[in-house]
């Protein structure tokens, strides 16, 4: 069965390390949904998150492959594990009249959007949260009219859990 899998690689920062990773899915024919790279507390070492919809089957072979490549610390697929977070952000350009203004700003409030920018005919909002949470802002601020939009893609982290004797924590 094909799912959604957040997959995070721990690599070195170095040149073309993401050209590497994402050659290595597609010369496999694999279709990343989104892919997200930053540092790390340690700005010698980069995390990044790919979401990938495919069976159990493939993102086995999709991480062994990644814990091969040049630069790869570790790769988890954390789909699996029964607590995990998952965030996405998104910056949205919004149609605005005076007329509908405060409507739009109430709903805001709802989904604790914040407004970064206001003119007299447009909004600029911000959102975090799960993914759900954005797709629904979305279809409810879409009859105001919008203008463009960025998503960030996911990123997510395992909650902590204590670990058993013997076992490393975190994943």
């Amino acid at each position: 069965m094909v799912e959604k899998h957040t997959i995070i690689i721990t690599v070195t920062n170095s040149p073309g390390v993401l050209a590497r990773i994402s050659g290595l899915l597609f010369q496999r024919g694999y279709n990343i949904e989104s892919a997200i790279g930053a540092p790390t507390e340690d700005p010698d070492i980069y995390k990044v998150i790919l979401v990938v919809q495919e069976s159990d089957e493939h993102i086995e072979q999709i991480v062994k492959q990644l814990n091969k490549l040049i630069g790869t610390i570790r790769v988890v697929d954390i789909s699996h594990k029964d607590n995990y977070i998952v965030r996405e952000y998104i910056i949205l350009k919004l149609e605005v009249q005076q007329k509908n203004r405060t409507d739009l700003l109430e709903l805001a409030r709802h989904f604790n959007a914040h407004a970064i920018d206001i003119e007299t005919d447009h909004i600029i909002m911000e959102l975090s949260g799960n993914p759900r949470k954005i797709d629904r802002f979305i279809e409810l601020v879409r009859p105001f009219g919008i203008k463009e939009y960025v998503r960030s893609g996911e990123f997510a982290m395992s909650e902590y859990q204590k670990s058993k004797k013997g076992e490393k924590n975190g994943d």
